[in-house]
């Protein structure tokens, strides 16, 4: 069985439509921190039951709320083509490492995005209860719905550990929900300028349930959750994500074609580069051209306030007046603190809004087994035949994406790192043997060094994009 069409973040389709379908792209999907972590299911059988099934009505609801769908996309999602490297079952990984890739038409695998990042909750359940039972009794001593219970008991099961007393406590998280939300609203005085974004930081879609209908009880009304938001009578948000300035290699043709290809509201997403030194003034360049569209800057990465207080300086001082949003890591402090700053450069309360997701849906939970304590991520790795990467900003590893079509390589004997990131067709380095796309990991766990590194051939293609993006950076080793 599938999931629903509409099952995804709004802004999968509105990227789907400026961007290019049926292109074939690379996602991978990875965790930034956390330590080693195993993987507790079949990757290509869990990423294959996830897979849409349409809808002649899920395409005429999408049309009728500015999110109509072309030919290529529903060819993308009809086709349903995929070419999935993985590792093992039962497999040990380490921090950056790519879980699994997949390689398909760009509509396709864009759209499993918010789902396939909610893998984060079995494999933070696994790691846990194969370390310590007694640990992961506490942290599933109380969970959000049903649905969470069922797959936290599945995914013991299915590393062999006996099942472990789970108490539901729905009504208690949709309380938390709701007050962090009407302290939300509280803050902005108004709940419009407030939607939630948090299908990505959800353990399932049950739980995202609870979470927004919470959200529509405080009285805000959006949601990226298109499917939530047909069945609440909820409106769909939505535009531009990392991804689609990637796919274009560039802010300005990336803005111009969410712009251009759209008859809709645009959103500029400045930080897939560089903020202030790309993003910004490429966004303002286009809004110049038409001032009267109502076009939005988001802000997403980085030292938000400085962008922020650059921005609308500059905003002023050019006698534009962009919609500004704000997002990714905001709470109720931050909140206040950027309302103030609205009031000091006396910016309108309808020309800012605000974006929430984990603040929302994770941190309310009764649970520890968030999305945020291991960072789960999904990142397009190559559009085409060309390599991409997010930078967001920064140099050094952070939050920096892998480019290429990238595989796992697992130290068996030897020295060095315990696992080098490589590139799909790249030989075997020494000493090493590949875990992405093997059939098992039966070999027994090597001592020693535990970092993670790039081959030669992946450090190629990073400095590669860096020296392109940042040409007055020098290349550093990972």
């Amino acid at each position: 069985m599938g999931s629903p069409l509409l099952a995804t973040d709004g802004y999968k389709f509105s990227m789907a439509e400026a961007g290019w379908p049926l292109r074939q792209e690379t996602f991978y999907y990875s965790h930034r921190k956390g330590g080693q972590q195993v993987v507790p299911v079949e990757l290509e059988a869990h990423v294959r039951s996830l897979l849409p099934e349409p809808t002649e009505e899920d395409y005429a609801y999408l049309a009728r709320n500015s999110y109509e769908m072309g030919a290529g996309f529903k060819a993308a999602i009809r086709k349903q083509r995929l070419i999935i490297r993985a590792l093992p079952r039962g497999a040990r990984f380490y921090a950056r490492e790519p879980v699994f890739s997949l390689t398909g038409s760009s509509a396709l695998v864009s759209w499993l995005e918010p789902l396939l990042l909610q893998l984060n909750f079995r494999i933070q359940v696994a790691t846990q209860a194969l370390a310590d039972r007694e640990a992961v009794a506490r942290a599933l001593a109380v969970v959000s719905c049903e649905e969470e219970k069922r797959i936290a008991l599945e995914t013991l099961d299915a590393v062999g550990v006996p099942a472990v007393p789970i108490t539901v406590d729905s009504e208690g998280y949709h309380a938390r929900v709701f007050a962090v939300v009407k302290d939300l609203v509280e803050a902005v005085g108004d709940p419009s300028r407030i939607f939630e974004v948090g299908l990505r930081a959800a353990t399932c879609l049950q739980q995202h349930e609870i979470a927004v209908r919470a959200c529509r009880e405080a009285g805000v009304l959006r949601t990226s959750n298109v499917y939530l938001a047909r069945k609440l009578g909820m409106i769909p948000v939505g535009t531009m994500g990392h991804e689609h300035v990637q796919r274009y290699g560039q802010d300005e043709a990336a803005f111009r074609a969410i712009r251009e290809r759209r008859p809709e509201r645009s959103s500029f997403l400045l930080d897939t580069y560089d903020t202030l030194n790309s993003g910004l003034p490429t966004a303002f360049r286009i809004i110049h051209e038409e001032p009267d569209a109502g076009d939005s800057i988001r802000f997403d990465s980085g030292d938000k306030k400085t962008q922020y207080t650059h921005a609308v300086s500059r905003a002023k001082a050019e006698g534009i007046k962009p919609v500004l949003i704000l997002e990714d890591g905001l709470d109720a402090q931050a909140t206040r603190e950027f309302e103030a700053l609205r009031r000091e450069f006396g910016w309108e309360p309808s020309q800012q809004f605000y974006g929430y997701g984990g603040f929302i849906v994770a941190r309310t939970m009764a649970c520890p087994f968030t999305r945020d304590r291991v960072a789960a991520v999904y990142k397009l790795a190559r559009t085409g035949h060309s390599p991409t990467m997010k930078f967001g900003n920064e140099l050094a590893e952070g939050k920096q994406s892998i480019p290429g079509t990238p595989v796992v390589f697992r130290r068996r004997g030897g020295s060095g790192p315990i696992g080098l990131i490589g590139q799909e067709g790249e030989p075997v380095p020494e000493g090493y043997e590949l875990l992405s796309g093997a059939p098992a990991d039966t070999s027994a766990p090597v001592g020693g060094e535990q970092r993670v590194a790039y081959t030669r051939a992946t450090q190629a293609l990073v400095d590669e994009l860096r020296q392109r993006h940042f040409p007055r950076a020098s290349p550093t080793s990972s």
